[in-house]
């Protein structure tokens, strides 16, 4: 049986944006190439923004020529430079992406126009398991010769180079899988099994529309659409627009949204009093300019047109029922990438006398996932949700112009988990969202019959006395 690989292209499919840049600074400061030379910087951004060009590989591809004389030894060396540089740059979610196709037993190959001197560390650095590059030819004193040694290894001479590498290695490309965000690697992705487009060019945007190849970024999680050429999130985009303005059945109080921190990975734990709370955080959440990946019950996803909605801004789908643990292995990604992700420990709204209750109880996921990522988790409280968008009611009271009720949102610091038991650390959390709560939170009361009936869903036909036991659970 032949074995699979996983074929990877570097510049703005691995990496951000081009690995030159860095490259040249390494090469430069051991006399490899001149000075900086005008317009570089600029021929740079151009590559992130709109990808390979013909001038470009032109010019990459006489730079064996340029290269004559220079020894073998020096280059490789300017990689060993470079190559710390280089892996600061490859993108957050390119790392779970090797991990799940090592676990399937693929070999992980980086193919790439860049000289395979320069990136022969690089690659060594990411554990992988080939390098496809072009080559210099190299005589027998070390140095360069001034010519390819084999292919150009950029559109059809990459998959030349890709299918004598396979044959070499008895590895199946029929079976394989390979990603490019180049248009120029379409012979490549057309010769294996499980082509897909990563950050796209615009042509390669339109070849993957056209040949239905999934497209992707790792940059972000996978599934969450990034509009074309601006390479936005939808999510970034839709946070533009929630703002207090959009939503002039409500007026809110913010408090304390600086604990959300600026970089870096957090858990934002809010407690769940109505469906408008996902509108109410995203208010809050405008404010830092940041996206957030929410996890939320299957039901949203499984939705016609909200679930893929969901889904493409970033959202984690959660079904309780099936007890897996991919919901906190796919936040934990998102945290590992330094992402925030949001979480209801409640799991769903309580009902009945639950919904009064003034102690806070939670499921276990957000002290699960706090002790598998250790970063900080932040508690939220909400508060006046309800009267905006009671759970008795399919839509929010979008009429209530003349006097909107107030959503109290107070971001609280950061709560110091002890990691030790899920349960114990679970209590802490819930412990802090409450205190963040009003006073009348905190009130015992017996509420009334509306109110109660106010928790249901609509159409609910039981006893609401009936549901005093309700409350989440520990998964």
């Amino acid at each position: 049986m032949r074995g699979t690989a996983a074929f990877f292209d570097l510049d703005r499919t691995l990496l951000a944006g081009a690995s030159g840049e860095v490259l040249s600074d390494a090469m430069r400061s051991l006399g490899l190439v001149p000075e900086r030379i005008p317009g570089e910087s600029l021929m740079y951004r151009v590559f992130d923004t709109v990808g390979e060009t013909l001038p470009a590989m032109f010019l990459a591809r006489q730079a064996a020529t340029l290269a004559k004389g220079r020894r073998r030894d020096d280059f490789r060396r300017a990689g060993e430079l470079a190559a710390d540089r280089l892996v600061e740059m490859v993108q957050p979610y390119a790392w779970p992406l090797f991990e799940r196709h090592r676990s399937r037993g693929d070999a992980l190959v980086l193919a790439t126009t860049t000289p395979f001197d320069l990136l022969e560390a690089f690659a060594e650095r990411l554990g992988f398991d080939a390098l496809v590059a072009t080559r210099y030819r190299v005589g027998d004193d070390g140095a360069y010769l001034g010519g390819v040694d084999g292919n150009f290894v950029w559109a059809a001479g990459k998959l030349a180079a890709v299918r004598a590498w396979a044959d070499e290695q008895g590895v199946d490309l029929a079976a394989s899988s390979a990603y490019s965000d180049s248009v120029y690697d379409t012979p490549l992705l057309s010769a294996v099994g499980h082509p897909t487009v990563v950050n796209p060019d615009p042509r390669m945007a339109v070849m993957a529309r056209a040949r239905r190849w999934p497209t992707t970024s790792l940059d972000a999680p996978p599934g969450v659409v990034k509009l074309p050429l601006v390479g936005v999130e939808l999510q970034q985009l839709l946070l533009g627009l929630a703002r207090p303005i959009s939503f002039p059945y409500a007026r809110f109080e913010i408090e304390g949204a600086a604990s959300v921190p600026e970089s870096g990975p957090a858990i934002l734990c809010a407690n769940h009093r109505s469906y408008f709370d996902v509108a109410a955080m995203a208010v809050m959440i405008a404010t830092t300019g940041r996206p957030v990946r929410f996890l939320g019950k299957k039901e949203v996803f499984d939705a016609p047109i909200v679930g893929p909605l969901a889904t493409a801004m970033g959202g984690i789908r959660v079904d309780r029922a099936t007890g897996s643990d991919e919901p906190l292995q796919a936040a934990a990604e998102a945290l590992a990438g330094g992402e925030l992700v949001a979480i209801m420990p409640q799991g769903t709204i309580p009902r009945g006398p639950a919904f009064f209750d003034p102690e806070l109880r939670g499921r276990w996921g957000a002290a699960k996932l706090a002790a598998l990522a250790r970063v900080p988790v932040i508690p939220i409280g909400l508060w006046g949700t309800e009267r905006v968008w009671p759970r008795s009611s399919r839509l929010p009271a979008v009429l209530n112009l003349a006097s909107p009720p107030t959503v109290s949102i107070r971001v609280g610091e950061p709560v110091p988990m002890r990691y030790r038991s899920a349960n114990a650390d679970t209590r802490r959390l819930m412990s802090a969202i409450a205190a963040l709560l009003p006073a009348e939170a905190t009130k015992i009361r017996q509420p009334s019959i509306d109110e109660l009936m106010a928790t249901f869903p609509p159409g609910y036909r039981g006893d609401p006395n009936a549901e005093s036991t309700r409350r989440p659970g520990t998964d």
